[in-house]
């Protein structure tokens, strides 16, 4: 084991590989049960949108708005579910910090099929509200907050945490 410089100089944890990827798999099942929540929610009051007496009157632009939230709901919830199952078929063989890795990956997909049907289903709900393009409006700028808070400034963090010339920090946690 060697150690690895943290953020403010001193020496990182001591852990071997498979403790890392046993960490890192904890920290990434708590991510993925907030993530897990909102968007089985999401998910379960989209399913139930299409048995409304109200779904009938909306146009063929916003029933096609919703076939395509659905889809991108149904596409979420596989990806951030997907993690789970992938660690169950892997367990036992030898192959944590792989699962983990790809795992991670899996989420990534997910939060970013996550911002695709919360902008998709907020621009059907705003479309059905407003009747306006104001609706368009609206998406946008939320879009452009939700992209702010997810990965902008993350980026910006990351960017601002690298060290005075350029010198290579351990990958994430």
């Amino acid at each position: 084991m060697t150690p690895t410089a943290g953020p403010f100089g001193g020496s990182g944890r001591h852990e071997t590989p498979e403790e890392r990827a046993d960490r890192r798999w904890t920290d990434l099942l708590q991510e993925l049960r907030v993530a897990q929540t909102g968007v089985q929610i999401l998910f379960g009051f989209l399913l139930a949108v299409v048995f409304q007496p109200r779904f009938a009157e909306l146009s063929d632009t916003d029933r096609n708005i919703y076939v395509v939230t659905v889809m991108l709901g149904s596409a979420t919830a596989s990806a951030l579910i997907g993690p789970v199952s992938y660690h169950r078929l892997l367990t036992g063989r030898r192959l944590k910090p792989q699962t983990v890795t790809w795992a991670s990956r899996m989420t990534l997909l997910g939060l970013i099929l996550l911002f695709c049907t919360m902008c998709s289903a907020l621009l059907l709900i705003l479309r059905v509200a407003l009747h306006d393009s104001v609706a368009l409006w609206l998406v946008g700028g939320m879009a452009a907050w939700s992209l702010a808070c997810w990965f902008v400034f993350p980026a910006w963090a990351l960017v601002r945490s690298s060290p005075p010339g350029g010198e290579e920090r351990p990958g994430p946690e």
